[in-house]
């Protein structure tokens, strides 16, 4: 998972969110792990340590701050933009619309299940959770309308759901954690338990680089894509975009946030 971040220009110190400059040495305890990024093409996503961020995250508190990197009074107004959001999706839906739950969703990068509890279980009748680290997972455990609990990374998560297909795939502050290749390797297992008129929704920090480039966080290991690199890799992944919107009345100094809903595109 990641989180609401500051915009990178604003940070100072062992917080700062920045882009990682490609001549730069790394230098750790051992010598065997000292590494020098010479490449000047090299991608940002080229970064990400996958056990770095799960250590990151495992020494982070299972509360809303901790979770959401010492900005929890976001969460209120995130969940009430992404209950907008699908609001907005249901009342264009010939087989979904409001007035009765959905049978099933699934809430990717959950951490402590702030979504699942705050938004998804008012929505959807039974809400699984996908989340690597158990310290979080331990938060939402047995609270009404959570269903299968999966503890692994998107990365290493093939859905194969035997039951109801999901209504609506969530994946929130997660997919940042995850390469260009293996976030449309993700993308591309999605349909198959997606059901007929059923949603992916992205919502994710967007890069505000001056030049167009995704940003690398040291600090948890994510990536920030800018909105023509995510529209790009949806596309790579075989999936058509129906709505988007950014998230509105956060704090002016974080990064913006920006959410997609997509489907198969069954023209692919």
């Amino acid at each position: 998972m990641s989180s609401p971040k500051r915009k990178s220009e604003e940070l100072n110190g062992d917080a700062a969110k920045k882009q990682r400059t490609f001549d730069d040495t790394v230098e750790s305890d051992s010598p065997a792990q000292e590494v020098l990024f010479a490449d000047p093409n090299a991608a940002p996503d080229s970064l990400i340590n996958h056990e770095a961020a799960i250590q990151y995250w495992s020494s982070t508190e299972p509360t809303v701050n901790g979770v959401l990197g010492g900005f929890p009074q976001v969460s209120r107004i995130d969940l009430q933009g992404s209950s907008n959001f699908l609001a907005k999706l249901r009342r264009q839906s010939a087989l979904f619309p409001p007035g009765k739950k959905l049978r099933r969703a699934v809430d990717c990068g959950a951490g402590i299940g702030r979504i699942a509890e705050g938004f998804l279980t008012q929505v959807a009748e039974t809400v699984d959770i996908v989340e690597p680290v158990k310290s979080f997972t331990d938060q939402v455990q047995g609270k009404p309308g959570i269903g299968e609990i999966y503890n692994v990374g998107l990365e290493a998560w093939f859905p194969d759901h035997q039951g109801a297909p999901y209504d609506l795939i969530w994946n929130q502050w997660c997919v940042g954690q995850l390469t260009d290749a293996q976030f449309v390797a993700y993308l591309q297992r999605l349909p198959a338990v997606l059901s007929e008129g059923g949603w992916i929704v992205v919502k994710e920090n967007q890069s505000n680089d001056p030049f167009g480039q995704d940003i690398y966080d040291e600090v948890d290991s994510s990536v920030s894509r800018t909105d023509a690199k995510f529209r790009r890799l949806f596309n790579d992944a075989g999936l058509r975009l129906v709505a988007t919107e950014l998230q509105k009345g956060f704090p002016k100094g974080l990064y913006p946030v920006r959410v997609y809903a997509l489907v198969p595109d069954r023209r692919a």
